[in-house]
């Protein structure tokens, strides 16, 4: 597959191939298109074939087959322990729900692993870097994996942003400076005017990494996690010896409330194992290592957090936990004052491979959203002699080193947040769609049960979010939302037959698992406050004008061409068959 020609090359035609943007009376025509092309791309959905031989040819090169299921475990610790544990836990404890932020790790861990079961189950059968996106493509159709597209790249851009503001925060108090000393004070408004030149460069640092090898990234990310958790076990250990129960009293100063508002916002600390999937075509064999990658990783994340997050809640009263450096205060706390230097020093261990794994997958992401034609395809090119996607991993580190430069993190965290609990929801409804849903096999019947099953499902976990959110003591609307889910999940499992079963590893207790993760992923959303959802809103309106002036014809005319090079090919077997005779 490799390609003879240029890797760097600029043309129109690596940006804008398709039919529709070779003249402008033909961009007029496909606008004037817009509403039919609309409508077969909401109803076209892809499959395992294209995802995983089709659209791979659009890279013109291979990734390298090099990862073990030993390189995945390291790869998720790494993606995922950084800036989450350390800078989020003492913002909630203190603010929003006191020692019981255990329970909230616990919470989001329970629902991560969710989301972690319906990953593995797709990474295994469609092992593509694409990820959601591909999964998405399969089971619910070309629009909706665009909207999880737009979020995905977001939820990158977004992420990557945030850890490299909190990289230049750790590095300062590592020196010992005061707060914000490193970055450029400027009269823009709050929130934006702290400029962060420091974040960029580790932005610059780990995609070059990144860009040079897969293996070579893997390696660092091994010694990197390595020392990252003996600083971990450091933190516990020691913490644990100062500790003291009484700062357990009142465990819920906050009520239950606040346990899922802290759930909601700590679930950025969870972030990035989704990254896993993506490495599935560098993966020696991802039927195996994926499933040990995924779920190996995450049991361990989740306990360690929650470790910590006892740690400090017996450290310190939770009314005297420093927001901003809350590990660090603990320790001075206790006498300690030399370990806040272990403490910085192993989170700034920490995000930076967080930052080195996210280059490595979000680019593996934007490669497979450009081989489908949403975006420029020239992003989908693999270099020949570094088996990596140069120009994918470019476009993600420049757009996060322009927000990172100007954005804080409170300004950031929510969004990425919402943005990544819409995917997981998104993830559970299609794995319940592909093992009660086969084209050709489902009688028409079922497909329009499963409709409504689903439908009642994401519809009643609304409910009980909102009911939630207005009278969080009160329990009328329980008693007709919580029915309405248990009720619409148990008919699916009992009306519906299982159209598909997983080849190697599957989720067990379909369709309830799924269930529980569409309903716990709701729930959190819910649980966010109001200026996430705008932004959401904003965000998702501006990937919308994109989609219908470009994404949309772009990909229209790529299905279209597909289908015609599938027709010649039959065309041409069928003359092969009759020439040879009986």
């Amino acid at each position: 597959m490799a390609s003879t020609r240029s890797y760097w090359r600029w043309s129109k035609q690596d940006f804008l191939p398709e039919e529709s943007f070779q003249t402008w009376t033909n961009y007029t025509s496909a606008l004037s298109q817009t509403w039919f092309r609309f409508k077969n791309r909401l109803t076209s959905r892809s499959d395992d074939e294209t995802e995983t031989t089709q659209l791979r040819k659009q890279s013109e090169n291979e990734m390298k087959r090099c990862l073990s299921w030993w390189d995945l475990i390291w790869f998720g610790f790494g993606a995922v322990v950084g800036a989450g544990i350390f800078v989020l836990t003492g913002e909630e404890a203190h603010d929003t729900v006191g020692p019981a932020i255990i329970l909230s790790y616990a919470v989001s861990g329970i629902s991560a692993m969710l989301s972690v079961f319906c990953y593995t189950e797709f990474a295994v059968e469609v092992p593509v870097a694409g990820g959601s996106f591909a999964y998405l493509r399969i089971e619910l159709g070309d629009f909706a994996a665009f909207i999880a597209a737009g979020n995905i790249l977001l939820e990158s851009i977004v992420g990557t942003a945030a850890v490299s503001r909190s990289w230049t925060s750790y590095f300062t108090s590592l020196l010992n400076k005061p707060k914000n000393s490193l970055r450029i004070k400027t009269g823009l408004k709050d929130g934006y005017n702290l400029l962060d030149p420091i974040a960029v460069v580790v932005l610059a640092a780990a995609s070059a990494i990144a860009i040079s090898s897969t293996r070579k990234t893997s390696y660092i990310n091994w010694i990197a996690s390595a020392v990252n958790t003996l600083v971990i076990l450091f933190v516990i250990i020691a913490g644990l010896v100062h500790a003291d129960t009484s700062n357990l009293t009142p465990f819920l100063p906050f009520g239950a409330k606040g346990i899922f508002q802290a759930a909601a916002i700590v679930y950025f600390a969870y972030g990035g194992f989704d990254s896993i999937a993506t490495m599935a075509e560098e993966t020696k064999n991802p039927s195996r290592d994926i499933p040990i990658g995924l779920v190996g990783s995450m049991s361990m994340i989740t306990v360690i957090y929650c470790l910590m997050a006892l740690t400090l809640s017996m450290m310190q009263n939770y009314k005297d936990i420093d927001t901003d450096a809350a590990f660090s205060v603990a320790f001075q706390s206790v006498g300690m004052k030399w370990a806040k230097y272990v403490v910085a020093f192993g989170a700034l261990k920490g995000m930076t491979t967080v930052l080195l794994v996210g280059a490595l997958g979000q680019a593996r992401y934007t490669t497979h959203i450009a081989r489908s034609h949403m975006i420029p395809p020239w992003f989908a090119l693999v270099h020949p002699k570094t088996g990596t996607p140069i120009n994918a991993t470019l476009l993600i580190t420049i757009s996060s080193a322009c927000i990172a430069f100007f954005s804080s993190l409170d300004v950031l965290s929510s969004l990425l947040s919402i943005s990544t609990l819409f995917i997981f929801m998104m993830m559970a409804v299609a794995l319940l769609v592909r093992r009660y849903y086969v084209r050709g096999v489902t009688p028409r019947e079922n497909l329009l049960k499963l409709g409504a099953f689903l439908l009642l499902i994401i519809a009643s976990s609304m409910g009980i979010s909102a009911c939630w959110g207005i009278n969080p003591n009160g329990w009328i609307g329980y008693t007709i939302t919580v029915p309405i889910w248990f009720l619409a999940t148990l008919g699916m499992s009992l009306v519906l037959k299982q159209q598909r079963d997983p080849k190697v590893w599957g989720v067990p207790l379909v369709p309830w698992l799924p269930s529980i993760s569409i309903a716990i992923n709701i729930f959190l959303m819910g649980s966010l406050d109001s200026s996430a959802f705008i932004r959401f809103g904003i965000c998702t309106g501006v990937m919308l004008i994109y989609y219908f002036f470009f994404g949309l014809h772009a990909t229209y005319d790529m299905a279209h061409q597909q289908e015609k090079l599938q027709n010649e090919n039959k065309i041409k077997q069928m003359e092969t068959m009759e020439n040879a005779g009986p």
